[in-house]
C-alpha cells in the first residue's frame, strides 16, 4: 500500500485554493462577459482623416468627446416622442475632457448647444450616405444625419485638435449613475421649481438622484439668465460634485464599487470602436483617481450673442481662438497668463529662393526676387511715419484689431486694418525702402524671417495675416486667457437662480 507524501491539510488547502481560483476566474470572466456586451459602438469619424498616430490610453495625453443624447427612444420615451429627436439624436450636452499625459491635469471645456458653427462634410458610415458642409449651424445638430462622428469632425475643425475617443450617453445614464453613488450634493441660492424639467429644490444645498439629477442637469431655464449658459454652469458644477463624491469615497480604487457603476454606465453608453472594450474604459478611468481636484478645470467656450440672431451663440474672438490655441499647446488653464515657448525662428539674412508661395502673395500684386531682410538694432526712420497695414485673413474676427492696437503701441501709429481674402501663412509683405520696417514690424509679433517678401502690390508695409497665427500678440506662441476657468472639482459653489422661477418655501 503506497503512503501520500502529502498530509491531509495540505490536500484541502489546494483543494481550496483551486476553488478560490476557479471562483475568481469565473467571477472575472462573468463580469468582463457583461460589460462586453453592455457596450453599444460607433464610429469615431464621419469622414475627417486622422492624421495623428495612435495613442496609448494608458499613458499618452487623451482627448474625449462627452456627449448627452436626447434621444427619445427605449427607456427614454417618457421625455418626448420619437419626433422630438430626428436621425441619429442632438447632442444636448457636449463636454470636450482632455487628460494630461502625466494624469495631473483635466481640462473639460462646455460647448453651448446654441453655439452657430461651421459643420464640415460628413458621412454616414452606416449608409455611405454624405451630406455637404453646412455654415452657421447650431452645434448640437452636428450629429442629426451623419452620426456621432460628425460630432468630432465638427469639434475638430473648430479647435484644431484631433480628439481620441468619443462617449455619448442618454437620459437612462445620468439617472442610474447618480442612484449607484449615493446622489450628488448640488447647492441653489434660492428656492426653484421649472415646470419644464419638473425640478425643485430648496434653497441651499440638496441631494439628487434619479430623476430629480436629471432634472437638474436637463433645466435650460433654472439658472442664470435662464439661458443655456446657466445650464452649462449647473451641469459643471454637478459633475465637480459626483468628481468630489467618487473620489472621497475611494471609488476609482474599490474594484467592487468600480466594477458596479461600469455596469451601470455601459449599459446606457455608446463609444467610439477603439474604446469599445473593457480595458480601455478601466485603463482609462484609473488613471484620475490620484488627480488634483484643483487641477480639474471646467470652462466655457467663449461665445457671445450672434450677430445673424441674438437667440443663439457665436464664439467670441479673440478670446476662443486664444483657449484653442493654449488647448493645442497643451497648456495648464488653471494658470492664468501661462504661455508656451515657440519654436526658434530662423534668421537668415535673405529670404529663400523662391520665397513664399504664390497663395499669400497681395491679390493682383506680383513678388519680387528675394532681397535681404535686415537686422538692424535700432531704426533709422520714424516709425510714426510709416504706412503698416494689417490684411486680415486670419477668419478671425477682432483679431487684426488687437494687432494694430500693439502696432500703435509700439510706435506704429499710422497703422490700419482691413478685412482680406483667407489665407493659411502669415507673411509680411513690404515695398521698395521698407525692407527695415518690415523687419522691425516681424520682430514686434515674432514673425520668422523667411515669412518676409518683397512686393510690388503694397504701399509700405502689409502684414497678412493668415490662419497659423492663431492667438495673442506673438507668432507661434500661445497662452492662456484669463479668467478662462469657470471652476474647478474642488470649488464647491451654489447655482445662481434664474429670479423668474424662484418660489416661497
Amino acid at each position: 500500500m503506497r503512503i501520500s507524501r502529502y498530509p491531509l491539510w495540505m490536500k484541502v488547502s489546494a483543494g481550496v485554493m483551486s476553488v478560490l481560483l476557479v471562483a475568481g476566474l469565473a467571477f472575472a470572466a462573468y463580469w468582463f462577459i457583461r460589460l462586453q456586451l453592455n457596450i453599444n459602438k460607433a464610429p469615431l469619424n464621419a469622414g475627417a482623416q486622422k492624421t495623428e498616430g495612435n495613442i496609448n490610453d494608458a499613458k499618452d495625453r487623451l482627448q474625449i468627446l462627452i456627449l448627452g443624447s436626447d434621444t427619445r427612444d427605449g427607456k427614454n420615451s417618457k421625455y418626448g416622442s420619437v419626433n422630438d429627436s430626428t436621425g441619429y439624436g442632438h447632442s444636448d450636452v457636449m463636454m470636450l475632457m482632455d487628460i494630461s499625459a502625466d494624469n495631473k491635469r483635466v481640462s473639460v471645456i462646455s460647448f453651448p448647444r446654441d453655439l452657430l458653427v461651421d459643420v464640415p462634410e460628413c458621412t454616414d458610415q452606416s449608409t455611405n450616405k454624405t451630406f455637404p458642409a453646412r455654415s452657421g449651424e447650431m452645434i448640437n445638430q452636428a450629429m442629426a444625419e451623419a452620426g456621432i462622428g460628425c460630432a468630432v469632425d465638427t469639434v475638430n475643425k473648430l479647435t484644431g485638435l484631433e480628439i481620441d475617443h468619443f462617449m455619448m450617453a442618454d437620459f437612462n445614464a445620468v439617472k442610474e449613475l447618480s442612484k449607484t453613488v449615493g446622489g450628488v450634493s448640488v447647492c441653489v441660492s434660492d428656492p426653484i421649481f421649472d415646470p419644464d424639467s419638473g425640478l425643485r429644490l430648496p434653497k441651499g444645498t440638496s441631494q439628487v438622484e434619479g430623476e430629480q439629477a436629471l432634472s437638474f442637469l436637463r433645466t435650460r431655464h433654472a439658472f442664470g439668465d435662464g439661458s443655456d449658459l446657466g445650464r452649462i454652469q449647473a451641469q459643471q458644477g454637478f459633475l465637480s460634485s459626483l468628481a468630489r463624491k467618487v473620489k472621497d469615497d475611494g471609488t476609482l480604487g474599490n474594484p467592487q464599487k468600480l466594477l458596479t457603476i461600469a455596469d451601470v454606465i455601459t449599459q446606457n453608453l455608446t463609444v467610439d470602436e477603439g474604446m469599445a472594450n473593457v480595458q480601455s474604459l478601466l485603463t482609462i478611468s484609473s488613471r484620475l483617481k490620484d488627480i488634483d481636484l484643483s487641477k480639474v478645470a471646467f470652462i466655457a467656450a467663449p461665445n457671445r450673442p450672434a450677430a445673424v440672431d441674438p437667440n443663439r451663440l457665436e464664439l467670441m474672438q479673440p478670446q476662443a481662438s486664444q483657449l484653442f490655441a493654449a488647448l493645442r499647446a497643451n497648456l495648464d488653464l488653471t494658470t492664468p497668463g501661462a504661455t508656451s515657448t515657440p519654436s526658434p525662428s530662423p534668421t537668415p539674412t535673405t529670404v529663400p529662393a523662391g520665397g513664399p508661395s504664390a497663395s499669400a502673395t497681395p491679390p493682383g500684386g506680383t513678388a519680387k526676387p528675394p532681397v535681404a531682410a535686415p537686422t538692424t538694432s535700432a531704426p533709422s526712420y520714424d516709425k510714426a511715419l510709416q504706412p503698416v497695414t494689417v490684411a486680415d485673413g486670419s477668419a478671425v474676427p477682432e483679431h487684426a484689431q488687437e494687432l494694430v492696437t500693439a502696432l500703435v503701441k509700439g510706435g506704429f501709429t499710422q497703422a490700419s486694418q482691413f478685412a482680406a481674402d483667407p489665407v493659411t501663412k502669415t507673411t509680411v509683405y513690404y515695398a521698395d525702402g521698407f525692407e527695415d520696417v518690415a523687419a522691425d514690424v516681424a520682430k514686434l509679433f515674432g514673425i520668422p524671417a523667411t515669412q518676409l517678401e518683397a512686393s510690388t502690390a503694397v504701399n509700405g508695409v502689409q502684414l497678412y495675416l493668415g490662419s497659423d497665427f492663431t492667438a495673442g500678440l506673438k507668432f507661434g506662441t500661445a497662452s492662456v486667457p484669463d479668467d478662462v476657468v469657470n471652476q474647478t472639482a474642488g470649488d464647491v459653489k451654489c447655482q445662481t437662480a434664474n429670479p423668474a422661477l424662484i418660489v416661497q418655501q
